[in-house]
């Protein structure tokens, strides 16, 4: 394995060089007609690339195109963005606020935490226990889980699921019925640990049950999915990527090479565009320990096109084909994880112990599988978004939604969204975002 030298930098020298040169940052609508500049230049650090990639994202912004550059000391950056409908961003509310979290005082708990209107993991909504849920998937399953939670008095403030390779993994963040606080009581967090490993199955190659974890602190739900699921080693589904069959030109195409000049290795993604494509890729690059030194991002709808020049952290490059092959199969999982295809169900309703368990139940008594789903509260509202499919994989008919709409009543609003699969309509701009329902709450 060919390996790179590195200097030495001193901790303290460093620390001392961020203050001499701050971070600067321009946010610029003038130069591009159809989009917005950001430009970012400040001394580089291990995981600057994800930290600033990470707050465009959690904006919902819209990556169009991002040139990367940080060989030495200095990080460079310059990003092409908009706003979900393609416009640029003239909102001053959102320009001070990238200004701040990626300039010299950004990246702190409090500059993210006061950021309103977005989801747990970006910002506090209050006392709340995080739980951590990883296993083997199967219809059903989110609504035991949920009926678990509801049974022990524990309120769903919010949660994120995915599932993937026929694996689930969930953030959900819960606190008391009665007080509204996280819960600490050690006894109580023990019976619902057991309760709900009892409802996440054993896989036939797994060697332990479902894993559940707790945590009273602060998470990026998103950045914790991808872990958990890395950690599950998900990308080694033995051929299975995704239980929906994609058209083959909507599937990944990941190369990697050597750049014998530089010692770096070039990975070239190529793939259908879509949200947080980019905060997907560096964010498994980055959990698996690879510094990204340059890159080139560029999106002609609906396809994207991704090039990065990386080494690993201690300055190795690899050799081996099944490193190469590792590093494939890992960034087809995290472009694959996030996909989904079918409908979108958007339901709104006054929040309440056990709403999420009903309403997991009705979806599951009426043979709707769901392969990912988010839930939210601003204030008594609680927002949730269902991406279903029928139970043995065949679009959802009309007859079910309607069958839905009965059951479910009026007192939850329903809204049914079909997800897009055409090339004409780019994912990236059309597909649900959570930022977006919550700004009709404020």
């Amino acid at each position: 394995m060919a390996k790179v030298c590195w200097p030495y930098f001193d901790p303290e020298y460093e620390n001392f060089s961020t203050r001499i040169n701050p971070p600067r940052v321009s946010v610029d609508n003038i130069s591009c007609r159809d989009c917005t500049l950001i430009k970012v230049d400040s001394v580089n650090k291990p995981g600057i690339l994800l930290e600033v990639v990470q707050i465009l994202t959690d904006l919902d912004l819209i990556i169009t195109k991002a040139y990367i550059s940080s060989d030495g000391g200095w990080f460079m950056d310059v990003f092409h963005v908009t706003d979900q409908q393609g416009q640029k961003i003239t909102d001053h509310k959102t320009i001070d606020y990238i200004e701040k979290a990626l300039g010299p005082n950004g990246h702190t708990k409090d500059g993210v935490k006061t950021w309103p209107g977005k989801r747990v993991g970006v910002h506090s909504i209050g006392d709340h226990t995080a739980i951590e849920l990883i296993g083997r998937d199967r219809p059903g399953l989110l609504s035991e889980i949920s009926a678990v939670l509801a049974n022990l008095h524990f309120n769903v403030v919010a949660a994120e699921v995915w599932t993937h390779n026929r694996r689930i993994a969930c953030v959900v963040y819960v606190n008391d019925k009665t007080t509204n606080h996280a819960v600490d009581d050690p006894n109580r967090l023990s019976v619902m640990e057991e309760q709900l490993k009892n409802v996440l199955p054993v896989c036939e190659d797994d060697k332990e049950v479902g894993r559940t974890s707790f945590s009273m602190g602060f998470t990026h739900v998103d950045r914790r999915l991808h872990q958990m699921f890395f950690a599950d080693r998900d990308y080694e589904g033995g051929g299975v990527t995704t239980e929906v069959d994609y058209p083959p030109s909507f599937k990944p195409k990941i190369t990697v090479e050597r750049c014998e000049d530089k010692g770096y290795l070039v990975i070239d993604v190529r793939c259908k565009d879509r949200a947080k494509l980019m905060f997907d890729i560096v964010c498994t690059l980055t959990d698996m320990q690879y510094i990204v030194f340059h890159a080139t991002i560029s999106s002609d709808a609906p396809y994207a096109s991704q090039e990065y020049y990386i080494r690993h952290v201690d300055g190795c490059t690899l050799d081996t084909e099944a490193e190469k092959d590792r590093v494939i199969k890992c960034l087809e999982a995290a472009i694959q994880r996030r996909i989904s295809e079918g409908l979108s169900l958007e339901l709104c309703a006054k929040d309440r112990v056990g709403l999420l368990s009903e309403v997991t139940r009705i979806l599951r008594e009426n043979g709707l599988t769901v392969t990912r789903a988010g839930v939210t509260t601003v204030g008594e509202q609680a927002v949730t978004v269902f991406y279903v499919r029928d139970a043995s994989g065949k679009p959802v008919d009309m007859t079910t939604i309607e069958a839905l709409r009965k059951e479910i009543g009026h007192t939850i609003k329903l809204n049914v969204k079909k997800v897009p699969v055409s090339a004409k309509a780019p994912e990236a701009k059309t597909s649900f975002f959570f930022g977006n329902l919550l700004e009709r709450f404020f």
